[in-house]
């Protein structure tokens, strides 16, 4: 997935205090282009590209026509919230428990929705 940014620093300790992704690849080129890709354990991964337009910018934090950005998935959805309410997350609703999963939408720092989900193993 691509996420268009407006800072590079900001986008990557966001999704690494909040979700525990890592850098995958870090590296700029000699004219000062950037390429930066995080991902988690599970093989999620997001490409931060710097908006470096006027369109581009208009659509950091809107790139999905209002619809959820990403689903990310996590084995303790009540320890993954109480983390980013302690780290001041926009949570947009308390966990919803269906009998397959447990789910809940937060924002991320330029307002992209998130859905994170919980499996339950039956």
């Amino acid at each position: 997935m691509i996420l268009l940014v407006d800072d590079y620093e900001h986008a990557c300790e966001f999704y690494e205090k909040n979700f525990g992704f890592k850098k995958i690849f870090d590296q700029s080129t000699s004219v000062g282009q950037r390429f930066l890709h995080v991902g988690d354990e599970n093989g999620m991964g997001i490409w931060f590209l710097k908006a470096d337009s006027q369109v581009q910018n208009q659509r950091v934090g809107n790139q999905t026509g209002e619809q959820p950005l990403m689903v990310i998935y996590t084995t303790d959805i009540a320890q993954l919230l109480h983390r980013l309410k302690n780290n001041k997350v926009q949570i947009k609703n308390d966990i919803v428990q269906t009998p397959e999963y447990k789910f809940f939408h937060c924002l991320d720092l330029y307002g992209n929705e998130i859905v994170v989900v919980e499996l339950i193993q039956n």
